[in-house]
């Protein structure tokens, strides 16, 4: 199952900023996008708290099985019609891709480029964007 069409919508993996609660969630909420479920990726990936902020966002890298970590995702339902706006809504060095989730699916969600995350530090201990930043503290969100 591709997990890719739901009711109307595209379901897309938010990592970061998007998620629920978060600074750029609102962004996804404009769109009538809607929550679909919490999920973890598979074992091939890497998180990174990318340069720059507010807001902070983290960039996810795939990498070789099991050479990552699963990392605790969202995946949400956004109208077709509005996919366009998201991606053009999207900075470099993250992109829309095929993200691997442990339910099987393969839903289209955020990645970072490998070169955006070159001097990123990498916080796939975490197992998230949301264990990291409570780990950090607040003022980070």
């Amino acid at each position: 199952m591709s997990g890719a069409m739901e009711q109307g919508g595209m379901e897309i993996v938010v990592v970061g900023a998007h998620m629920s609660g978060l600074p750029l969630n609102g962004e996804l909420l404009a769109l009538n996008a809607r929550f679909l479920r919490a999920a973890r990726t598979r074992d091939c990936y890497r998180l990174y708290r990318l340069r720059g902020g507010p807001p902070f966002r983290p960039g996810l890298l795939r990498v070789a099985p099991g050479a990552g970590h699963a990392i605790a995702v969202e995946v949400w339902s956004v109208p077709l019609p509005c996919i366009g706006a998201l991606l053009a809504a999207i900075p470099a060095p993250l992109g829309l891709g095929t993200l691997l989730l442990e339910d099987g699916t393969a839903p289209k969600g955020f990645l970072a480029e490998a070169e955006g995350v070159r001097d990123a530090e990498d916080i796939s201990f975490s197992g998230g964007w949301r264990a990291w930043l409570a780990s950090q503290g607040t003022a980070l969100a």
